[in-house]
């Protein structure tokens, strides 16, 4: 089964729940371009995120979904709007959404837990999802441990629910190979921020798409939170001091509201500028659709000429 059978959209594609950045205009756009948009909750209390919800209906009658934070502070409000507005479709991550999963499955809703571990597939294939989003590090923002390569395939083989493959898929040719590795769709997110119509600052644009291959680094690895973004004053200075074993208190005075301050200021030397080793691959500014349609259409040609390739 393609992803896009559950989810009635276009492409098999989802776009990644990023935080401050995946407004309610931002996710109706990319459904309206043929992927699932995610509403990102991050940090939002409830009825902010409602707020967003309904801005999302208002400019899309096509699918959508939200994406939860389980270390949200306000996750038991946000867990019972969510049921309330009947969301149709939730993806979930840092943490066990199972305790939510059986209320929001008497509204319909369908849930999709992103998970870096074949453990924690497993669990959340016991706690009833519908399905799973096998993240690799390769993405941006928190991450784990293994890569996608080698994460995907082992998921399928673990699970017999459908698995989404997320983490450096930007282009046609990633998400051939996703599909080969057994997924039957793909969540991105570094692609779409070069979007025309993301809504973060430009400069944060410009400087993905300055990014070369090594270009990100992965800070917080001491402090069991790990995030990925792109190498900048703020980053060094985050490394240099968890390398002399700086405690959670003093880290978290240099990251405190440093992806607003990417997103919001522009501040791309002192912010947390989120995004996924694939951020080398970003040469333009295009739409949403045009993103999408490329991506799916070159996919489409690069499985159809797999059976070319001699080995």
């Amino acid at each position: 089964m393609k992803l896009n059978d559950i989810t009635g959209t276009k492409y098999p594609i989802i776009q990644g729940g990023m935080a401050n950045i995946a407004t309610g205009a931002f996710a109706a756009a990319v459904s309206n371009a043929g992927a699932l948009g995610l509403v990102a909750g991050g940090g939002m209390p409830a009825e902010a995120l409602r707020k967003e919800i309904h801005i999302c209906r208002e400019n899309t009658d096509k699918p959508f979904g939200v994406n939860l934070m389980l270390m949200n502070p306000d996750v038991e409000n946000i867990a019972k709007m969510l049921y309330e507005e009947g969301v149709a479709f939730i993806t979930t991550g840092a943490g066990n959404p199972g305790k939510y999963i059986n209320m929001w499955k008497e509204k319909g809703t369908k849930i999709f837990p992103v998970v870096a571990s074949v453990a924690l597939a497993k669990m959340m294939e016991r706690a009833g999802a519908d399905a799973v989003i096998a993240e690799g590090g390769e993405s941006g923002g928190h991450v784990g441990d293994m890569t996608t390569m080698t994460l995907v395939p082992q998921v399928v083989d673990a699970l017999d629910i459908p698995v989404i493959a997320a983490g450096g898929i930007a282009d046609g040719r990633q998400f051939a190979a996703a599909m080969m590795l057994g997924a039957c769709g793909v969540q991105i997110g570094t692609c779409l921020l070069v979007s025309k119509e993301c809504p973060i600052h430009d400069n944060y644009k410009e400087a993905l798409l300055k990014a070369k291959d090594n270009s990100t680094t992965v800070t917080g690895r001491s402090q069991g939170a790990p995030v990925r973004i792109i190498k900048n004053e703020m980053a060094r200075e985050y490394l240099k001091l968890e390398a002399s074993g700086a405690g959670r208190d003093e880290l978290e005075k240099i990251t405190l509201g440093g992806l607003r301050r990417a997103v919001v200021d522009g501040d791309v030397l002192r912010g947390s500028v989120m995004a996924g080793q694939v951020c080398g691959q970003l040469k333009e500014i295009r739409s949403l659709e045009e993103i999408l349609k490329d991506m799916y259409e070159s996919a489409v040609t690069n499985l159809k000429n797999a059976g070319d390739i001699a080995i």
